[in-house]
């Protein structure tokens, strides 16, 4: 709260647009001149008047973005952990418990669910003992290791998710209708395939994940009547952890990671085609290519300059940009 108090907070808006405008407002975003035709990547363009053609097409977010890279890239290495870990759980499924399964049939080992029929290899923690909190203590950091990089990549892939979200706004501009530069945040949320796919895919992935590793407790003392365990009335029944690996599960998650994958990739090499520049949501960009802010705004040709031409923004429909 101290910190909130000390600082001033310029605005409370995640839209790059609303923040464009905060710090231009307050003199910390100043734009540049003759960089009305510059997209994101070409920021380190050298000098100030670096006046450029338009062009067809607009680079991708994976060129423009270093931070979608790193993202993309993590995404295909889950794909790859998990493919390696669905492995050597097979490998060792059958070199410890193969001989011994009832059933070696591949369509009956195989389901999206796992059941008795499904390969697993498991161990046992007990709880017994000196050692009870060390197996407590094992058992948390083995979920951390095994769920935390899943965790980290599907959060990390909101990035990719708001970069396009923000870049389709701003696009708006050359249509009809214009960009409105204030939009609620549920629209933009509801309306945004990407943003709808990503919902979806964090609890459905991590769903699998719990299908294909599974921790039961079990009494110490027990009686098993009718295929069916009971606790034995014992004070001193001391439970213990019994970890369940399915390999047929994870590759089913491999393979859901491996589609979600791949659909973030396509997405991030997209290339916006015409010749408004791609900003991608960076502030810089916006603040050079935005010369005029207002409700709704349109980005077209506005100056015919000598030798340069001019392109902006208005508040009312602007011709195409000239493309000689």
């Amino acid at each position: 709260m101290s910190g909130m108090r000390a600082v001033k907070i310029l605005t409370w808006s995640s839209s790059p647009f609303d923040v464009t405008i905060a710090l231009g407002h307050h003199a910390q975003l100043t734009p540049v001149p003759f960089r009305c035709m510059r997209n994101m990547s070409d920021l380190q363009a050298s000098g100030l008047g670096s006046p450029s053609k338009p062009s067809e097409t607009q680079p991708s977010a994976w060129h423009a973005h270093r931070s979608i890279r790193k993202v993309i890239l993590s995404l295909w290495g889950l794909v790859v952990v998990y493919g390696v870990w669905a492995a050597v759980a097979t490998l060792l499924w059958d070199v410890t418990v193969r001989s011994s399964e009832s059933s070696s049939i591949p369509w009956v080992l195989w389901s999206f669910f796992p059941s008795e029929f499904s390969i697993s290899i498991w161990w046992n923690m007990p709880l017994d003992g000196s050692a009870a909190v060390q197996w407590w203590i094992l058992s948390f950091v083995t979920v951390a290791l095994a769920q935390g990089p899943l965790t980290l990549g599907l959060h990390c892939s909101e990035l990719i998710v708001n970069v396009i979200r923000h870049e389709r706004q701003w696009r708006r501009a050359t249509e009809r209708k214009g960009l409105r530069m204030t939009t609620s945040p549920l629209k933009s949320f509801s309306t945004d395939p990407l943003s709808l796919v990503l919902f979806v895919a964090k609890p459905a992935l991590h769903w699998m994940f719990g299908l294909s590793y599974m921790w039961f407790c079990e009494p110490k003392n027990a009686l098993v009547t009718n295929g069916h365990t009971l606790l034995v009335p014992d004070d001193d029944n001391i439970m213990s952890i019994l970890a369940n690996i399915y390999p047929a599960q994870i590759l089913n998650l491999c393979i859901a990671l491996l589609i979600f994958a791949c659909l973030f990739t396509l997405v991030a090499l997209h290339r916006p085609r015409g010749p408004q520049p791609a900003a991608y949501g960076h502030l810089q960009t916006l603040a050079n290519l935005i010369d005029e802010w207002s409700p709704v705004t349109w980005w077209g040709h506005k100056e015919n300059g000598i030798p340069y031409c001019h392109a902006g923004t208005s508040d009312h429909l602007l011709p195409p940009v000239k493309m000689d």
